[in-house]
């Protein structure tokens, strides 16, 4: 499946993965790599055709251009424009590739690859209901089967009827045939939680905590000779690959028991973009609610709630923010935004309901474009969606008299409100 490849030099460091996207996008393979790589690796990569974005500002960078035009290979040179046609011909005229990566092909190919490396081995996943780590899941499901071990922890932190939907999906009355324990542990989390209002400390409690919840389940399971994690492609690019910084250490499982005595880690999609892992998970068969399901940050609903986090205010949150998503998804908007979600404030103010007064919260509506997540702006909700979206949260919500709309980039907010 690899045999076509065209490498991918950035020395901006900003457009590598765009310019890699949209050469996948002719169904040819492509990777990034460091502007640090030998000549020697490069020859052993036996790429079909090489990229160079914004080369040659200084010495370093034009006597690196040099040696790789000493190869004999094909190459583009781009500036700051990714004309995506110059790739089309530069990859099918120049390179001659012919396009043979496919998500079905990928499917079958890693399918293979798992059954033969796992042979009667026992495998252990950590299953959050997000797109990689259900994809990861499947794969492997159909790989081996009942050697599978699922473990879904549901810290009460998801969005509304989240764990019930993971389950129907993925537990014993599901589609697959997979080992699947769920474990219900909103109250130690709520318990773990209470009182803590800095953003910092709620991540690392909440991370702690699941890695405890974790690590008992696994006791409780024995050896395991196999760890699956659901890392992808921008998660190695952004523990840094070329020009680029280190935007976030990779590290899907955050901490690991001693006692998992595993010989290896599998990551299925490791190589795939996030686009690639939703067309593998409708080849899959996986329901396209969950393939499409918005990207959700680990901490959850943590980071979605400022200040305390408490089983009320979970439910406040939990409430509006299904709201919101069932109306952007009627207004049809659910494919075009990059990810929208209802989040709390730890602000109440005065408010009439019916011929009472209030004193409740304000509910913050987000909805972001972006390519990448690195960088980000505020979607262009009509007026009229939010009119609606409005109405009915403050209607149907209890505890919620305010409704917000957040204008803010990124930079300078985050996606997340903590």
């Amino acid at each position: 499946m690899r045999k076509e490849l065209i490498v991918v030099f950035d020395f901006q460091g900003h457009h590598g993965q765009l310019v890699a996207r949209q050469i996948r996008e002719c169904n040819i393979y492509c990777e990034i790599h460091s502007c640090q790589t030998e000549m020697e690796k490069i020859k052993e990569l036996n790429p079909k055709g090489i990229v160079l974005i914004g080369a040659g500002k200084d010495y370093l960078e034009t006597t690196f251009t040099q040696e790789i035009s000493s190869l004999g290979i094909p190459v583009l040179e781009l500036g700051s424009s990714e004309g995506k046609e110059a790739l089309e011909a530069f990859v099918q005229n120049d390179c001659g590739c012919t396009g043979t990566w496919r998500m079905d092909t990928f499917a079958q190919a890693s399918i293979d690859e798992i059954r033969q490396k796992v042979g009667a081995g026992r495998v252990l996943c950590a299953l959050s209901g997000g797109v990689d780590s259900s994809v990861a899941a499947v794969l492997l499901s159909k790989a081996i089967g009942k050697q599978l071990i699922c473990v879904f922890v549901d810290h009460g932190l998801l969005r509304k009827d989240e764990g019930d939907e993971v389950e129907a999906v993925f537990g014993p009355n599901g589609h697959y045939n997979l080992n699947f324990i769920r474990v219900n542990a909103q109250e130690r989390f709520y318990e773990k939680l209470a009182g803590v209002t800095d953003p910092e400390a709620k991540r690392k409690i909440i991370g702690e905590e699941f890695i405890r919840v974790f690590e008992e389940e696994a006791k409780k399971i024995g050896t395991v000779d196999f760890l699956v994690q659901g890392t992808i492609y921008p998660d190695i690019i952004e523990s840094g690959v070329g020009a680029a910084a280190v935007i976030k250490s990779h590290h899907n499982v955050g901490g690991l028991p001693d006692y998992v005595d595993f010989k290896e880690i599998i990551e299925p999609l490791r190589d795939l973009f996030k686009d690639e892992v939703r067309r593998v998970g409708l080849e899959l068969g996986i329901p396209e609610k969950l393939v499409f399901r918005q990207p959700f940050p680990g901490p959850g609903l943590g980071v979605r709630i400022v200040g305390e986090v408490n089983a009320e205010r979970v439910k406040i949150v939990q409430e509006a923010d299904a709201i919101y998503r069932e109306e952007i998804a009627l207004a049809g908007l659910d494919k075009t935004a990059g990810q929208y979600f209802a989040a709390l404030t730890n602000m109440r103010s005065v408010g009439v309901k019916g011929d009472k007064r209030t004193y409740d919260y304000a509910v913050v509506l987000r909805a972001v474009n972006t390519i990448d997540f690195m960088t980000a702006e505020a979607t262009e909700v009509p007026w009229a969606i939010l009119q609606k979206v409005t109405k009915r949260i403050v209607s149907e919500v209890d505890g919620v008299n305010r409704v917000l709309y957040d204008l803010t980039g990124k930079p300078p907010g985050t996606i997340e409100l903590e």
